[in-house]
């Protein structure tokens, strides 16, 4: 397929051409296009010279159009007709909620908080479908055809569009059980003696980095349980395996049934983040993205689903 398209100057011709047969003088289509006869001439002069053909005869008193001129004003009508079409079809699809929008979501996050959520998006919105991805790797929403994601942490591609929904915390966790065999630690350092529960995924592992405002403390915690799965940590924690540091939105219904307890509820593992909805950078989103991006927004006001978590 040729995707080369017409460069300004021959668009000129063609508007000129098709002004001249519709309005049947040179007077009358440099009127419609608001320029001067003379100008709609000189176009029309140079695209029988790019052609080396007569598209119209020219007389004093009349101009007519040439049987090759008919033919290829016909073509070129169907054309523009064609080309009008489907930027109607492209007008209506900015304002008409429909179509099927690709997700990128984060694994853990998306089956516990955001997954359970779409029904509600899709019974708003009956003629959209959504197709779902959910990963904790970094995808690459542009090179693989995502329309929205939910990313965590910190932003640095520079070609998305990204609009913070919550804030990011990290904190430590235990069961009750496990505190009241081994005691709750007092100070970062105490957690060298304890079971950690590690998450590999973490961007500074296999240290923890706590921080407590301006302070920052750093550790190696030690444990019999590394895994790149939250859920699965998660788990173990609950069952009284160790201690857990993992985003507040893992263990906030955990807090809430009192089936654990935080640890250090001073300190914050690793840098403050963000749960960010992003998309790529484009000037006009679909009226899809657009109503999906204010019914996430509306999830995460005045706090995120798990700020108000219960069991």
């Amino acid at each position: 397929m040729n995707l080369d398209v017409l460069d300004n100057q021959q668009s000129d011709e063609v508007a000129a051409f098709l002004a001249v047969v519709s309005q049947g003088s040179f007077v009358a289509a440099g009127r419609l296009l608001q320029r001067h006869p003379t100008v709609i001439s000189k176009r029309l002069a140079a695209m029988e010279k790019r052609l080396g053909v007569r598209l119209i005869e020219r007389s004093t008193r009349q101009l007519r159009i040439t049987d090759v001129g008919a033919q290829l004003e016909q073509r070129l009508r169907a054309a523009v007709e064609l080309i009008n079409e489907a930027q109607q079809q492209a007008a209506r699809g900015a304002s008409d909620v429909r179509g099927t929008l690709r997700l990128a979501l984060p694994a853990a996050m998306g089956r516990r908080w955001l997954g359970p959520l779409l029904p509600e998006f899709l019974a708003a919105c009956p003629q959209v479908s959504i197709v779902a991805d959910y990963s904790e790797r970094l995808v690459d929403i542009i090179e693989e055809g995502f329309d929205l994601a939910i990313r965590i942490g910190d932003l640095q591609d520079s070609r998305l569009v990204a609009r913070k929904l919550a804030d990011h915390r990290r904190i430590l966790c235990a069961s009750p059980a496990y505190i009241a065999t081994y005691g709750m630690p007092q100070t970062p350092q105490d957690l060298v003696g304890h079971n950690c529960l590690r998450f590999s995924g973490l961007a500074s592992f296999p240290q923890w980095r706590l921080h407590r405002g301006a302070e920052l403390q750093t550790i190696t915690p030690k444990g019999n349980l590394t895994a790149n799965d939250s859920e699965s940590l998660l788990a173990a924690v609950r069952a009284g395996a160790g201690i857990l540091g993992a985003g507040d939105w893992l263990m906030s219904r955990d807090i809430a049934a009192g089936r654990l307890v935080q640890v250090l509820p001073d300190w914050q593992l690793d840098s403050a983040g963000g749960v960010y909805l992003v998309r790529p950078s484009a000037k006009f989103p679909s009226a899809v993205v657009v109503a999906f991006k204010q019914w996430i927004e509306s999830k995460f006001e005045p706090v995120a689903p798990w700020g108000v978590a219960t069991d």
